[in-house]
């Protein structure tokens, strides 16, 4: 390809509500996008959780094929696609390659387990990642930075382990795993039937990432340690970058990063976080959508300019976000509490937004205590960002500015930089990303409304400590 001519990257983000697909040019910015929803997750039986019949690959290619029919460029044109999928998913597939059973969600109690070969059609265990990079490329190789869980890698090599003992704890033999490559790394081309489900030219190199967190960070530009992002996600959580793999933390747990050999470090997150505003906006119904359209705006836009109208700290009421119970915890329900004459729906729905930010601050705090560090900058990334609203909240609970991330799918954005340094645009993941990460809006901290957070955080942190001993009680009525 002579240099004059453009470059494009394709930026595959299988998140856990949809699949999202993007071309980029070399500077970063989308041409072109297209987004297949997710279909609703089988739950045969407590516990087990999984993608309906090979969801994963459809919506990919759904998504594919419209990012493909929008963009006006040469196809010929496009250098590479970098893969990114939903981490902690466990795929069983046959020898070859189509799946066994239907993919474990993250969700899914078996993913936290050892594996039990009761299948003798299957002949791998992989993930999400693994799978959907067969599907691509007809290659058995999946990114080594996706296999984080119970698996038999050693976090220091990013290889399969040697030790038997670690290998036997998985429940996988050796036999069963995939050859592991690290980010940039190419795992194949794409193929003929690849092509012609997603629209992608044949050809074209597949480059491995990360896991889906870790491809966010790096479309955020995440890469020094004072900088605490926010992912606001079905899982919210608080991430910072490092070196070290950190082995012994108690507040915080040690992922794999999209640079290779260095490291994300997780706070404590909210399980079912933007999910749990989806939630409430579809709980208030037509009547909240009409008034919407009455005045010439979309739900979000309605539901983030009347909470706005509600003052810092919602007159007192307070939503702890336990929509999903942790494993821990079974019993745990979500919590709002603090009702008086004051409160309507508005407060209900600023309350839960200012649960995602102080909770975040709460376990990032503690995630910074515990690595010596701070934060002098806070990045937003997800359609949550998208709130000025949210973005204020989170510059006011934090106290230091809050940076919107600019690319509406950071994920996208994360897996286009790998495909672009893997296949040599760029020297290394600095150049790339100083070229293809804007930064987005930035909001500044108001020091009252941050005083206010601050004195309530030392109650809502309390909540739990009170509503647990009610939860195990109705969790014996109710479930």
């Amino acid at each position: 390809m002579s240099s004059t001519r453009p470059r494009y990257f394709i930026g595959i983000d299988n998140g856990s509500q949809s699949s999202k697909v993007t071309v980029f040019d070399d500077r970063g910015r989308a041409v072109s996008e297209g987004r297949a929803a997710l279909r609703p997750y089988d739950t045969p039986r407590p516990g087990v959780v999984e993608h309906p019949d090979d969801d994963l690959w459809t919506s990919i290619g759904e998504a594919s094929r419209a990012a493909m029919a929008a963009f006006s460029g040469d196809p010929a044109d496009i250098a590479g696609v970098g893969l990114c999928t939903i981490r902690f998913c466990r795929a069983v597939l046959k020898a070859d390659g189509t799946l066994a059973q239907p993919v474990m969600s993250w969700m899914d109690e078996r993913v936290g387990m050892p594996y039990a070969h009761t299948d003798p059609d299957a002949a791998y265990v992989t993930t999400s990642s693994g799978y959907i990079s067969h599907r691509l490329t007809g290659a058995f190789r999946d990114t080594a930075a996706n296999y984080a869980g119970i698996w038999p890698l050693d976090p220091d090599t990013w290889q399969w382990t040697d030790d038997e003992a670690e290998l036997a704890k998985s429940g996988i033999p050796r036999a069963m795993l995939f050859d592991l490559v690290l980010p940039g790394d190419v795992l194949g081309e794409v193929t003929g039937a690849a092509a012609l489900h997603t629209g992608i030219p044949a050809g074209v190199p597949v480059v491995a990432t990360a896991n889906d967190k870790a491809v966010e960070a790096l479309g955020c530009g995440l890469r020094t340690p004072g900088t605490l992002l926010v992912s606001l996600g079905t899982y919210v959580a608080g991430m910072a970058t490092g070196p070290r793999n950190v082995r012994d933390a108690t507040v915080f747990w040690t992922n794999y990063a999209s640079l290779p050999h260095s490291y994300l470090y997780e706070s404590g997150g909210v399980r079912r976080g933007m999910w749990t505003v989806s939630w409430y906006r579809d709980l208030l119904g037509e009547e909240a959508a009409k008034r919407a359209r009455e005045a010439g705006l979309d739900i979000e836009q309605y539901l983030n300019s009347e909470a706005a109208k509600v003052p810092p700290g919602s007159d007192g009421l307070m939503t702890v976000l336990d929509w999903l119970a942790p494993g821990e915890a079974p019993f745990r329900k979500g919590t709002i509490l603090g009702f008086d004459g004051r409160h309507g729906r508005f407060h209900v729905y600023r309350s839960i937004l200012e649960a995602l930010a102080m909770t975040i601050h709460d376990t990032a705090a503690g995630m910074a205590a515990e690595l010596g560090t701070g934060y002098d900058e806070v990045i937003v990334s997800g359609g949550g960002s998208r709130s000025d609203l949210m973005m204020q909240i989170h510059a006011d609970v934090h106290g230091i500015p809050a940076r919107r991330a600019e690319a509406s799918s950071a994920a996208g954005l994360g897996s286009a930089i790998c495909a672009a340094v893997g296949l040599g645009t760029y020297a290394d993941f600095d150049e790339a990303i100083d070229a293809m990460v804007r930064p987005g809006e930035n909001f500044l901290p108001d020091p009252a409304r941050h005083a206010l957070y601050r004195r309530l955080e030392t109650v809502y942190r309390d909540v739990r400590d009170h509503t647990d001993a009610i939860y195990r009680r109705t969790y014996d009525i109710f479930g």
